[in-house]
């Protein structure tokens, strides 16, 4: 492959780019949500791979109206909150102008290529988009990139090596969600619905949350744990005071490091003490108990594997201040029970009477939830039962996040030997 084959160009002379619409008028009308059409947020392409598919809110009829409809094979670009993240459209779907679409010329372009172009530029363009009060990428910022761009088949050849690893990703991302949908299905098949092995023959009596097989008790969550305490954050360098390092887990970073996917990251300073009382172990979970937008729910939580400790090099590791460090008692609930509660929680909307709403920021009453919420506990041996049969699928999980982060870091150490020309292509690919 020469240089002098490979043109620079602007992404709006590669296909057609335009902001997304959201009017959103009268402003959060409950009437402009819950319909047929997905609404992809910032937040959803940041949480993506490759293709974006999944989404947190929809559009009804009426929402669909004051946005507009775009069509599978779009690349929607951030440029505001998480500026630069960016995934290709797999299904019809609506998004906010803080997000860019761009339509590839089939002439010119292979979406898939200009994808991962922007992968490379990403830190360039986050760099120029920081301001004073919040980080915003203009579209005209957008557009001042250049581009450089092989021909047309050799474009598809390098997006064919890299969508590759991509595709194998988002593989063993269906087979999480098919493990963690197991694990939870069976957590409430026991411990809600009470239909556990000998449920037939056990009869039911009545507790504080109404009637409960006999021989379990109702307990509140605070008894299922040895201690819970809130993170850190630490400092960017270290100090007098701050002298140990330690990885930092936030609440964003949780839907990654489920699964051990650790990249992103921080990489702080803590103090000793601090260190000492708050460090994670094996077994411990987090919870989120503050950020986010107003509205949006927190709550949040991680089972801490031996996996995700090794993906992070075996260092230390401590989860924000806005989290808490929850560690079960394990003579009791157990850490595999007591996070699927926490998810039942989640999922079930249990959470969201302690939610609230502060200077745009939603918050969690923990101490409250804790207190008050109750659980049921069943007795030892079907809760060792019931471990035997999760634990497994916790291993598969993190195993499969190991196998997804090695394959994420095998593709970006390729990507921008393939995308600068340094790795020779056949241009003569069909």
């Amino acid at each position: 492959m020469t240089e002098t084959s490979w043109k620079t160009a602007k992404l709006d002379e590669l296909g057609f780019v335009g902001r997304g619409k959201s009017r959103h008028r009268p402003r959060n009308a409950a009437f402009l949500y819950d319909g047929p059409y997905p609404f992809f947020q910032t937040g959803d392409i940041k949480a993506a791979n490759f293709y974006l598919t999944e989404y947190t809110q929809t559009y009804s009829k009426i929402g669909l109206a004051q946005s507009k409809l775009w069509k599978p094979g779009t690349l929607c670009i951030t440029i505001a909150a998480n500026i630069a993240e960016s995934a290709i459209l797999g299904i019809e779907g609506c998004f906010p102008d803080s997000v860019v679409g761009f339509v590839a010329d089939p002439a010119k372009a292979d979406v898939r290529f200009v994808k991962y172009y922007i992968d490379i530029l990403k830190l360039q363009m986050q760099s120029v988009s920081r301001g004073t009060t919040q980080d915003n990428l203009s579209v005209d910022k957008l557009l001042s990139f250049d581009f450089r761009v092989p021909p047309l088949p050799v474009q598809r050849r390098i997006a064919c090596i890299l969508s590759t690893y991509d595709e194998l990703i988002e593989n063993s991302q269906r087979r999480i969600k098919i493990l963690e949908s197991m694990a939870r299905a069976l957590y409430r098949e026991w411990f809600v619905n009470f239909r556990f092995p000998g449920h037939e023959n056990v009869k039911h009596i009545p507790s504080l949350i109404g009637k409960i097989p006999q021989g379990w008790e109702v307990k509140p969550l605070e008894s299922l744990m040895i201690d819970h305490i809130g993170g850190g954050w630490g400092k960017d360098v270290p100090d007098e005071d701050h002298t140990e390092p330690a990885w930092v887990i936030r609440g964003t970073d949780i839907p990654d490091a489920r699964y051990s996917q650790v990249a992103d990251v921080p990489h702080r300073f803590h103090t000793v003490s601090n260190l000492r009382t708050r460090r994670l172990q094996t077994g411990d979970i987090l919870f989120e108990v503050s950020g986010g937008s107003k509205g949006q729910p927190v709550g949040r939580a991680l089972l801490v594997t031996s996996q995700l400790i090794s993906a992070l090099g075996n260092e230390s590791v401590i989860c924000a201040s806005f989290c808490k460090r929850v560690r079960p008692d394990a003579a009791g609930y157990g850490a595999e029970i007591l996070y699927l509660s926490f998810v039942e929680g989640y999922e079930s909307g249990e959470i969201e009477q302690f939610q609230v709403q502060s200077t745009g920021i939603s918050n969690f009453k923990w101490t409250e939830y804790i207190a008050k919420t109750m659980r049921v506990i069943p007795p030892e041996v079907l809760r060792v039962r019931f471990r035997d049969r999760v634990a497994p699928l916790f291993t598969q999980i993190a195993t499969l996040g190991l196998q997804i982060q090695n394959l994420r870091r095998t593709r970006d150490l390729l990507l921008p030997r393939l995308l600068s020309g340094q790795v020779n292509i056949n241009e003569e690919v069909k």
